[in-house]
């Protein structure tokens, strides 16, 4: 398995604010996709949650917007793990616009299974899937962990 896919999309005409530039909630939606993206390359696609009846569920997140997006601008969100444990996956997700770096979202997801949905930990084939991703991927930004002050 290789390092964690680029996610890739055009920003959509309906996805711009009263400011002319990619409105607040659609970055959260980009950023979405390429969490998604990861979920498949570890082991829970859909196919694998409808069998498994597991996901990933998002128990915290810190977005940090840092330009503005215009209409009409290909994204690209680079994707590393920051860490994991056996019921967790820290996520660090990078915006680029032509190489340049324009947000940020850092994500604490939960593996969830069963119903009602609980925490549990990962199966051993997607636990496996995350600590290779995490090995052939770099340090975690130096943008991570930080805590919101005034």
């Amino acid at each position: 398995m290789s390092a964690l896919p680029t996610f890739r999309t055009a920003v959509r005409e309906e996805w711009i604010d009263y400011n002319g530039h990619l409105s607040e909630a659609y970055y959260v939606l980009v950023f979405g996709g390429a969490t998604d993206q990861v979920m498949e390359r570890i082991g829970l696609g859909p196919e694998q949650r409808a069998e498994a009846g597991s996901s990933l569920y998002t128990v915290e997140a810190h977005v940090r917007y840092l330009q503005e997006v215009p209409r009409g601008t290909e994204l690209e969100v680079r994707t590393v793990i920051a860490g994991h444990a056996a019921k967790k996956l820290h996520l660090a997700h990078e915006m680029h616009v032509d190489g340049e770096l324009v947000a940020t979202e850092e994500i604490l997801t939960l593996h969830v299974a069963g119903v009602p949905a609980r925490s549990a930990p990962f199966p051993e084939l997607v636990a496996d899937r995350i600590a290779v991703a995490a090995a052939t991927t770099i340090d975690a930004p130096d943008w991570t962990g930080r805590a919101i002050r005034v």
